[in-house]
């Protein structure tokens, strides 16, 4: 079956639009270079008729973002996952959604996004409408990827292609915003680009906003996330600060949230998880001068894991207990609730400075069957209520809807809420 749209990178951006386009009645193929490469899967359509290898489904489940369920209603919808990138010449929409790794230096890794930018421009036809979703710096679109296409394919972007860049807005886990009803930012290299991907996202969503071009549609990427790490970092901040004082931090938050204007709640946490990077553009090839609340957030969210340690330690020794030998419950080990995903997550962090000060640590997670930190594995609980009713001290790190928390409150011995989730009264609170 002829596909209108290849989403070129499988994960956390490219797998939600693609099942928002299967949803929408498009035609969809997946490709992602990585996973086509590490578990490929012969297989044949019920009507005979041979399509080429697809990829195993269960590459796709492994990366956390979909469930198994999810996977077999976007398949039974037309969703195909191939492994052969002959076929991204077949479709008039292609979407870039390759991961941008942080580098050990802290500098944006490009290479996936390069490896994918090269398939497709090894096949690209005229005409075909290329749109990046992935989070990089402003002037990535058309210094990196336009050339690699260019290169790559012998055609013209805004001549003989469209390029456009339109930044992710994916909420994972959210009951309440998906595609449909959240705007879609759009910028093209030429009028016409932007059009053409306006056309496009406008059979996803209610609303398409244009941006002026594509570096602005790139800046709202980095606006909109930085944003979030500034705010989750000031909202830490104050929860430090107000344990210090005495003050009941999400009571404050309770009643901010109520003025009408001027104010977004956030809420602290034992550190940020999730694949959105910060960044400040001061290192090559940028020459700006950095973000400095953006350099300061990244130091404040950073050292939360350790705050976590340090409250977790005064609260055992103030019972008569060191964190040596000390039996650790740790519940909710993924990024965000509700979701398999652990990328980022504070769990690992807070985890391996427990174990490494002797520490006895265990876990509980509905959507992590098995855990390892230190390249050990972590002990399972198999029911939280008894695990945390023998921990010496148990730690919630995610809230997820599974957990009953008020139940929790009266088994555990010591709880330490890094979320706020519990009731009022009813555990020591971040």
């Amino acid at each position: 079956m002829p596909a209108d749209l290849a989403v070129v990178g499988l994960g956390h951006i490219g797998l939600p639009l693609a099942q928002a386009a299967v949803a929408a009645g498009i035609a969809t193929l997946g490709y992602d270079p990585g996973l086509a490469a590490d578990r490929p899967a012969a297989r044949l359509p019920a009507d005979g008729a041979d399509t080429g290898p697809l990829l195993d489904p269960g590459a796709l489940v492994d990366t956390g973002v979909l469930t198994a369920a999810e996977l077999r209603r976007m398949l039974s919808g037309g969703f195909r996952p191939i492994t052969d990138p002959a076929e991204l010449g077949r479709v008039r929409t292609a979407v870039i959604c390759a991961p941008v790794p942080q580098g050990a230096d802290g500098a944006l890794d490009l290479g996936p996004l390069s490896g994918a930018a090269r398939a497709l421009a090894a096949r690209l036809r005229p005409y075909t409408t290329v749109i990046l979703e992935s989070p990089v710096p402003p002037g990535t679109t058309e210094g990196v990827l336009r050339t690699l296409l260019e290169e790559g394919s012998g055609l013209r972007a805004g001549r003989d292609f469209h390029l456009a860049y339109s930044p992710s807005r994916t909420d994972p886990g959210s009951r309440t915003h998906g595609h449909a009803n959240t705007p879609k930012v759009i910028g093209g290299l030429t009028p016409a680009c932007t059009e053409s991907a306006a056309a496009f996202y406008g059979r996803l969503t209610d609303k398409v906003v244009r941006a002026r071009g594509l570096r602005e549609a790139e800046t709202v990427q980095l606006l909109e996330t930085n944003y979030r790490h500034v705010n989750i970092a000031l909202v830490n901040e104050m929860a430090v600060l107000c344990h210090d004082l005495g003050i009941d931090l999400w009571d404050v938050i309770r009643c901010a949230e109520t003025k009408p204007f001027g104010f977004q709640a956030f809420r602290p946490g034992p550190g940020v998880g999730g694949h959105s990077v910060p960044q400040d553009l001061s290192g090559p090839p940028h020459t700006v001068r950095p973000l400095r609340m953006v350099e300061l957030a990244q130091q404040v969210n950073g050292h939360m894991p350790r705050y976590v340690i340090q409250r977790t330690a005064t609260l055992l020794n103030e019972h008569g207990k060191s964190v040596r030998g000390a039996r650790i419950l740790l519940l909710g080990v993924t990024y965000k609730p509700d979701l398999a995903d652990q990328h980022g997550s504070p769990a690992r962090e807070i985890a391996t400075r427990l174990l490494e000060l002797g520490a006895a640590v265990s876990y509980h997670d509905p959507y992590v069957a098995a855990w390892s930190v230190l390249d050990r594995p972590v002990p399972r609980a198999d029911s939280f209520y008894e695990a945390a009713a023998d921990a010496d001290l148990t730690l919630l790190l995610q809230p997820h809807r599974t957990y009953d928390l008020q139940g929790l409150a009266v088994k555990a011995q010591l709880l330490l809420d890094t979320r706020g989730a519990t009731p009022a009264g009813a555990a020591h609170r971040l």
